[in-house]
């Protein structure tokens, strides 16, 4: 059984003790109920971490959207879209997206592949605790979905006054969403704990 609980509201670490009979227990620091770790499945975590890979790949190197006004195209992509900021002189602007678009969800991806492919093999990874608990500190950093809502608000309201083509990288950040979303759930904390407990002390 696994020696470690995090709590879903401030991720405190609590040792896994009998469960009461009645009511729920509490974290410690917030009083927030205890969620017991579901048994998800190592598989489709990595399964999802590698297809999140692939569409932040896509996001990052394919037009986000292309603007055909009076004879002329433009496009741009994530990171021309954090250069375009720098270049009007909002750098602080520019750097917010690009760590919240492009460098967060980078690292959560990478990160969780990197602790769950060499637990998957039977094995631990370098650091291996540290690295969870980067990860932990990395995810409410990643604003797919703030982004994608602020995209759609905009692509409508210039829709009034060009014609508007989404690109790929549109599309693939609507699944990136969907992914980490889905990979969140699968991969919380407290079962990269879990998986990590399973494989004995490191």
């Amino acid at each position: 059984m696994p020696l470690v609980m995090l709590c879903p509201a401030c991720d405190l670490a609590h040792r896994r003790t009998a469960a009461p009979a009645f009511g729920h227990t509490r974290c410690v620091r917030c009083r927030e109920p205890l969620r017991r770790a579901q048994n998800s499945s190592m598989d489709g975590a990595i399964a999802l971490g590698v297809s999140a890979l692939v569409l932040l790949w896509l996001s990052n190197f394919y037009p986000l959207v292309a603007m055909h006004v009076n004879g002329s195209s433009r496009e741009t992509t994530l990171v021309g879209a954090a250069l375009g900021f720098y270049e009007q002189h909002d750098r602080m602007l520019a750097l917010m997206v690009f760590l919240t678009i492009v460098a967060a969800p980078l690292l959560q991806v990478v990160t969780l592949l990197y602790v769950l492919i060499p637990l998957w093999r039977g094995r631990s990874a370098y650091g291996q605790n540290f690295v969870i608990r980067l990860i932990t500190r990395v995810r409410p950093w990643s604003f797919t979905e703030v982004f994608m809502l602020g995209t759609v608000v905009a692509l409508v309201r210039l829709a009034k006054f060009t014609h508007v083509v989404p690109g790929i990288a549109l599309w693939s950040c609507a699944l990136l969403m969907l992914c980490l979303s889905a990979l969140s759930s699968h991969a919380s904390p407290e079962q990269l704990w879990r998986w990590a407990a399973a494989r004995g002390p490191r």
